[in-house]
């Protein structure tokens, strides 16, 4: 059985269920618990605290463990990065008042910058000859500016909502982070074996992340040229219909691609376009 340490709650929580649900890893969804069987896979889940993932990785309490990278690098706790698993993205900067007059860098010198991110925060000051006071503090990180408690702040930021809302403006990223799967550098063969079937799992739904099925009808006058548009995995399957001047073109499109793509079948012919989603994708 592989032990796997996930979040308890928040973003990274629902993204790592969602993840074994389209890996077809069936487990309850309650946090009540703090250890969960998953029902058609050897696999349990551990609910933890974000910040105590990669300790209980690192010391076997768990096997693996799904954590932002922002955590892994701060606690420094000597678990393997398993995979990136692309998900739950956000990044660590410094953000000022919004009407501060902000030049560079140095601005920093001497001021007080209030993070929960002690360790990133002077590694990175150390590496650019920044001399400031370095304030920890737990939760609500972006009221310290508003209430007098630090000139500044160090923080994830995401969509930047958060710090418009404390009238506070991004203005250096220190370091991106996303969700990583990391594992104890220890573990047994046979618990590295089961992490082997379910990282294929994982792929699999990588690998079909922002793909359609496609299939048209397309003129045979005119099929070199639909291929040739066609940016399929390997080659597109083709398939003889009853007109014999016509055929069935099938393949696989990245969405960022899609409505351009169609655009140009449609000009060379192509008809009868129906579209699917992909769950999984094996190559």
């Amino acid at each position: 059985m592989l032990r796997i340490a996930v979040q308890s709650k928040g973003r990274l929580y629902d993204d790592t269920m969602q993840l074994l649900t389209e890996a077809d890893i069936k487990v309850s969804a309650t946090k009540r618990t703090l250890l969960v069987a998953a029902h058609n896979f050897p696999l349990e889940v551990l609910y933890l605290r974000d910040d105590d993932i990669p300790q209980s990785v690192a010391s076997g309490v768990a096997d693996i463990g799904v954590v932002g990278e922002n955590e892994y690098v701060e606690r420094g706790a000597e678990a393997d990065i398993v995979s990136r698993l692309g998900f739950s993205k956000c990044r660590l900067s410094l953000a000022i008042p919004k009407e501060t007059d902000y030049q560079g860098l140095q601005w920093f010198n001497g001021k007080t910058i209030a993070t929960s991110y002690p360790v990133i925060l002077r590694n990175f000051l150390r590496e650019k000859n920044i001399q400031a006071d370095v304030h920890v503090i737990t939760g609500s990180v972006e009221i310290s500016p508003g209430i007098g408690l630090a000139d500044a702040i160090f923080d994830i930021v995401s969509s930047g909502s958060t710090l418009v809302s404390n009238n506070l403006r991004e203005v250096e990223t220190v370091m991106q982070s996303e969700a990583l799967l990391i594992g104890y550098p220890k573990m047994e063969q046979e618990k590295r074996d089961i992490l082997s079937q379910m990282l294929f799992r994982f792929e699999a739904v990588r690998q079909a992340e922002d793909k359609k099925y496609v299939r048209m009808n397309a003129p045979k006058a005119r099929l070199e040229e639909i291929i040739s548009v066609l940016p399929g995995l390997k080659s597109p399957t083709i398939i003889p219909l009853a007109d014999s001047e016509w055929c069935s073109v099938h393949t696989v499109l990245e969405e960022k691609r899609f409505w351009e793509i169609i655009g140009q079948l449609k000009e060379l012919g192509a008809q009868g376009i129906l579209v699917t989603p992909i769950e999984k994708m094996i190559l």
